[in-house]
């Protein structure tokens, strides 16, 4: 039987445990992080920090690779390729894609490496693929939350008219996401009897590419009521719509992740709702469970970082998080 652990009693485990791993075994550990972001993204700036914190706490030789360009799913399977001939003793990954890794990530569990994804996990968790856990988000469940706390925004009468942009097509946590607000607004329709139009948009993860193709949606079609990023990216959206003169909050906007320049769009009355996942817990806590398995044989457990609903009254006590890359 799988043995689970909640986050709590990993951290209390964490001083006893160091002990232990230092009787079974003097040398660190070493783990290796592959993902699909690059070095620009934010977000994963703050995952790096929790990863490198936790690596500093227990001693291990760590280190994180970043693609070279955003999402770019062959970039992460080389760079996962390359990790694994090291024989490294765990290694974080997030699964993007449900099959382009299942079978590098089955070697490596045959070959007593542990393997915990982070950030984002096989669709069809374990069942479609041979990780020990996950540490991450349940996208599905983070849209419906943000598609409710956003229909609080709405007004009071006449059509909802959304646009959901898919930053990654094809990729779970992209599409999943998406599913999730869909759903969200769709139970709302039906509860409230509201008339709702609901728009899928191919976006990307640029941010000067969205907010071009974004900008160019809602000047196509200024009865748009909310814009919902699957990602960070709507925070370029913003920017272009003062740039044009628009007013903030003529169009409502929402989506995922707590940084600097979402946190100055929330202020400035653009971004309405926005969703947390804590990224620095996610690079933590894998570190956390993969050092569990090492150190006194616990079965990884998997790890739900939350959903949290952001608001503009709450960024006050964010901004100074997010401007350390906590947050």
């Amino acid at each position: 039987m799988k043995r689970l652990l909640t986050t709590a009693a990993m951290v209390a485990v964490l001083g006893a445990g160091a002990t232990m791993a230092t009787a079974q075994n003097t040398d660190p550990m070493n783990i290796v992080f592959t993902h699909h972001s690059s070095a620009s993204n934010p977000f994963w700036q703050a995952v790096k920090k929790g990863f490198d914190d936790a690596c500093g706490k227990i001693g291990a030789d760590c280190q994180m690779i970043f693609t070279q360009t955003e999402g770019a799913i062959d970039q992460q399977s080389a760079n996962m390729l390359a990790a694994l001939a090291q024989q490294p003793d765990a290694l974080l990954t997030s699964i993007v894609d449900n099959t382009a890794f299942d079978d590098m990530i089955a070697r490596a569990v045959d070959q007593g490496i542990t393997v915990i994804a982070v950030n984002v996990d096989d669709s069809e968790g374990a069942a479609g693929n041979a990780r020990a856990a996950f540490v991450g988000q349940g996208f599905v469940a983070a849209g419906q939350s943000l598609a409710r706390a956003m229909a609080e925004n709405f007004p009071e009468e006449g059509p909802i008219k959304a646009v959901i942009g898919i930053s990654a097509p094809g990729q779970n946590w992209s599409e999943q996401r998406g599913q999730g607000v869909r759903e969200g607004l769709e139970a709302w329709a039906e509860e409230t009897g509201r008339e709702l139009e609901i728009v899928r948009l191919d976006t990307g993860t640029d941010g000067a590419v969205v907010a071009d193709r974004v900008g160019a949606y809602l000047n196509a079609n200024p009865d748009t009521t909310v814009y919902f990023d699957t990602g960070l990216w709507h925070a370029y959206v913003a920017q272009q719509l003062a740039d044009r003169g628009v007013e903030p909050g003529k169009v409502l906007m929402g989506g995922f992740d707590i940084v600097s320049e979402v946190l100055t769009q929330m202020e400035a009355g653009y971004i309405q709702v926005q969703v947390d996942q804590q990224p620095y817990m996610q690079g933590f806590m894998g570190v956390m469970d993969a050092y569990l398995a090492h150190a006194v044989d616990l079965a990884p457990s998997d790890i739900d970082t939350g959903q949290g609903i952001v608001r503009p009254a709450d960024v006050p006590a964010l901004k100074e998080l997010a401007a350390a890359g906590l947050r």
